[in-house]
């Protein structure tokens, strides 16, 4: 059984740690890797600035996903699940709860920068190609931009 519940302080670095794994599952090199890392990497003011909450199964956190309202507009600007994990739902439940807190925060639309090899979930998940957007790691690198149009929001506990 999985639960969701609000990020913690002391876990950032581990979260950190499970984003780059997540991440490494698409064959990238070391160096492509180290350049993701500050942006893969969670501070202590993202969890006052942003919405923050991990999985947890079997009393170990094993997805997390983050997602910043601006407005009438969402950013999820993270959703990772462990490598072994892929699959289960665990991405699924993430990314359902991001798509809720930002509907209940008064978003009427998610913005999805995602990557590559992850654009196929995001659509299967009802998300639409919208552009392109420049990565924020790597120089030159364009990313699918991805866009999902929230429903009328019901309130979600914090």
């Amino acid at each position: 059984m999985i639960q969701l519940r609000d990020a913690r302080q002391s876990e950032l670095a581990g979260l950190s740690e499970l984003c780059l794994r997540s991440k490494a599952v698409w064959g990238y090199d070391d160096a492509f890797m180290i350049a993701c890392r500050t942006e893969l990497t969670l501070r202590p003011d993202e969890l006052q600035s942003t919405y923050l909450q991990v999985a947890i199964r079997d009393c170990t956190v094993v997805g997390l996903a983050q997602v910043k309202v601006a407005g009438t507009d969402a950013d999820l600007l993270k959703l990772f699940v462990e490598p072994a994990l892929s699959g289960s739902g665990v991405g699924r439940l993430l990314f359902e709860w991001a798509a809720a807190r930002a509907k209940s925060l008064g978003a009427v639309r998610m913005i999805i920068e995602a990557d590559p090899g992850a654009a196929p979930f995001y659509e299967h998940m009802g998300a639409r190609h919208a552009g392109l957007a420049p990565s924020q790691s790597i120089p030159g690198r364009m990313l699918p931009r991805m866009q999902m149009e929230l429903e009328k929001a019901t309130a979600l506990p914090r």
